[in-house]
């Protein structure tokens, strides 16, 4: 693993010159381990062709399976994708940051590969500090999917994700071990009603109390 940079980051006040490094990774069709706040994620630039296919490559993941996005901010989310509207920009407004993921239209920005033979993603804006300054740093949403090879389990801590993705990314930004737990809830709320795409950390109930 000599070839991977590995960074400590405060999880609360992150430098600003370390998420600067990694965003500049990132631009350049690199791949980050970082942490969010629920596991440590793998993160890449979702205009690259090259960096979307290297992640399928490194997590055995089927390309028919989209990928997720995080990013700083609801603004940055409409800059990059187009603004939300109804349902979809209230639940926005009331879980984010937080472990809600939302399912999108996508403009041409993100590269096919992204979105597993669809036309949406889902996305949110997590309630991580280094989560959404990659994010930040990027100007762009970023690929957030678990640092784990596809089967086994996502990691807590920078050192297991490095045991399972080896030197096969280019920074591992080392917030210590994060709260772990049940992965985000992916709903989807463009039509009539709310759809439950995957649950989570999220209850669907608190969801459904949206109007």
């Amino acid at each position: 693993m000599d070839d991977v940079e590995r960074l400590t980051i405060s999880p609360a006040d992150p430098d600003p010159g370390v998420l600067a490094a990694a965003a500049r990774a990132l631009s350049q069709g690199g791949l980050v381990v970082f942490p969010t706040d629920t596991v440590y994620g793998l993160a890449a630039d979702p205009r690259s062709v090259m960096a979307v296919e290297r992640v399928f490559r490194l997590k055995g993941r089927s390309t028919a399976q989209a990928l997720p996005l995080i990013a700083s901010s609801l603004e940055q989310v409409e800059r990059a994708l187009g603004r939300l509207s109804g349902r979809t920009r209230r639940l926005a407004e009331r879980f984010w940051p937080g472990a809600l993921a939302l399912v999108v239209d996508v403009g041409a920005a993100v590269v096919p590969a992204v979105l597993g033979g669809g036309s949406t993603v889902a996305v949110r804006v997590p309630d991580h500090a280094v989560a959404r300054g990659l994010s930040a740093g990027l100007a762009f949403p970023i690929v957030s999917t678990s640092a784990n090879r596809s089967g086994r389990p996502a990691p807590a801590t920078a050192d297991a994700a490095l045991a399972q993705l080896g030197d096969a990314v280019e920074i591992v930004l080392d917030a210590g071990p994060v709260a772990g737990g049940e992965p985000s809830t992916i709903v989807d709320a463009r039509g009539e009603t709310v759809t439950l795409i995957r649950a989570g950390a999220v209850p669907f109930a608190r969801v459904e109390e949206t109007p």
